[in-house]
């Protein structure tokens, strides 16, 4: 999965966001639960870059909630 771009997520709608939010938590805990485990991760840059992303997400979700009131 590649990385989301803030225009990207912005284009998206909330349901969508919501929907990609959701698999990127999933994905972060089952790779954070590997590299507790022992295990080796084939890429360790990319718990960084789910991070970001749901930063990301959750960013233009506040937006869009501070702008409706």
């Amino acid at each position: 999965m590649a990385i989301l771009r803030m225009k990207e997520i912005r284009n998206m709608s909330r349901e969508e966001r919501e929907k990609k939010l959701a698999e990127l938590r999933s994905e972060l805990a089952r790779l954070r639960t590997m590299v507790k485990a022992g295990g080796a991760v084939e890429k360790p840059a990319r718990i960084r870059e789910i991070r970001r992303t749901i930063a990301r997400i959750l960013t233009v979700n506040n937006e869009e909630d501070k702008g409706a009131k």
